[in-house]
């Protein structure tokens, strides 16, 4: 499957929220790769309200099914939630369990006045009804595989498939 060049999709992303987002809308990224396009984009429209990073594994459905993960991060919300726009950033959507997960998160930091969902990627497979407001493209990947974004050094952006979830960790 020829995949398409990650920074050009995140080029596209940012074109579409430019405009949209205002300097104190909180930007929150789930790790760990809506949390390196987040940072970039936070970077990219000079939002004045502190980056935010969420880990909604705690709070996914399926987490008993799963099991206790060791690659946990903290989740970090430096900013008063409600009343405020919230930009939802994650890389790949796929069945939608995340993105709730991460909003049921965001609920226990206040009400947001909006929450909207940026993703690089959506490669369908939804089992919850969520859709994103701004995305990079749509790709359809076979199910058994997982679409991964990498970041490289300096910070470029690739996705690669792989057969099986891997773990991945943040790079500085």
């Amino acid at each position: 499957m020829n995949l398409p060049d990650a920074e050009k999709l995140l080029e596209t992303l940012l074109a579409q929220v430019r405009g949209r987002v205002t300097p104190d809308t909180g930007i929150v990224g789930i790790v760990t790769g809506g949390a390196w396009l987040a940072e970039r984009l936070h970077r990219a429209l000079g939002v004045n309200t502190p980056l935010g990073t969420l880990d909604p594994s705690f709070y996914r459905d399926d987490f008993n099914r799963a099991g206790l993960h060791h690659g946990v991060k903290p989740s970090q919300i430096p900013f008063d939630v409600d009343g405020r726009r919230i930009l939802l950033v994650d890389d790949v959507l796929f069945t939608g369990r995340t993105v709730r997960g991460a909003m049921n998160e965001l609920f226990d930091y206040g009400r947001a006045a909006l929450i909207e969902l940026a993703v690089l990627v959506d490669r369908g497979g939804r089992e919850l009804p969520i859709a994103a407001q701004y995305l990079g493209a749509t790709l359809e990947v076979p199910r058994g595989q997982v679409l991964v974004l990498d970041r490289g050094a300096g910070t470029a952006f690739t996705l690669t498939l792989s057969d099986k979830r891997r773990e991945r960790t943040a790079k500085p």
